[in-house]
């Protein structure tokens, strides 16, 4: 029997044993890449002819999160950029809806450990095969705030039903709707008061405490207070450019149990001066 040397016994075994990591990703998924308490990759979301789903995964190590597109008072928002990717028009995110955070530096929102963030991908040519790629700049926080970034990229199939994480995630997307709506959850009204606040009328379903997330454009900032045992949350213009002038777009995402809608209003910057 040929006997072979210690040497060539231990190189055999490292090309027979397995390298866990480096195992190939999913077909569905593109590889992990690994960054600050955190990792990120892509997600295959289906669809079909010129209009496909994919979606951002963001892992978190236990007792970090990240933002939402309007931090709150600190933190900064994920920036993306898709110009690396072939055959794709436009990359638009679909936000679920976040959690409100409040510590020392004050209220933000935003995911912990786990964010999974649908995107609507346009391509050019449906006939066409799609990569999406780019580079993703996000925050990972505890006591401070870390950036961090990945540059991802997966080539789309875009055939059937998005897979089960990126449905779920669809279904915590707020529904757009028109200020007093009909339906359980819904704002209903938004009434500029003196001192730059605005009361924000809502209904909400009995037994779920609503939480209301306002947005104003770059610049602004809206600081939501608790809600009035009338259904109406008081919300504080903290911030305002000096200048502003003519009509103002506010978006207003209201949560409660498993529902989330999101309405947009158009006031008059003066009524939004102190």
């Amino acid at each position: 029997m040929m006997m072979l040397s210690r040497r060539a016994v231990l190189a055999f075994a490292a090309l027979a044993t397995p390298a866990r990591s480096f195992a190939a990703p999913s077909p569905a998924a593109s590889p992990w890449v690994v960054g600050h308490r955190s990792r990120v990759r892509l997600l295959d979301g289906g669809g079909d002819g010129a209009q496909l789903m994919a979606a951002l995964e963001i892992e978190l190590h236990n007792g970090f999160k990240t933002y939402w597109r309007t931090p709150g008072d600190s933190g900064v928002p994920p920036t993306f950029d898709w110009t690396s990717s072939t055959n794709v028009a436009a990359v638009e995110p679909l936000w679920p809806v976040p959690r409100r955070f409040e510590d020392a530096g004050g209220v933000s929102y935003g995911y912990h450990d786990r964010l999974v963030l649908p995107v609507r991908v346009s391509l050019r040519d449906a006939a066409r095969p799609a990569r999406l790629a780019g580079a993703v700049d996000y925050g990972v926080c505890k006591d401070i705030c870390i950036p961090a970034r990945a540059e991802v990229a997966l080539d789309l199939a875009g055939k059937g039903p998005p897979p089960a994480p990126v449905a779920e995630a669809l279904a915590r997307v707020p529904v757009s709707q028109p200020i007093g709506a009909d339906g359980p959850l819904a704002i209903l009204a938004v009434a500029p008061q003196s001192g730059a606040k605005l009361a924000v009328s809502v209904r909400a379903p009995a037994g779920d405490p609503p939480t209301l997330f306002p947005e104003a454009p770059d610049n602004w900032y809206l600081a939501p207070g608790a809600m009035s045992d009338a259904g109406t949350f008081a919300v504080e213009v903290a911030q305002r450019p000096r200048d502003a002038t003519g009509p103002v777009e506010l978006r207003f995402t209201l949560a409660a149990g498993e529902r989330a809608v999101e309405t947009i209003v158009r006031l008059d910057a003066a009524d939004l001066a102190r």
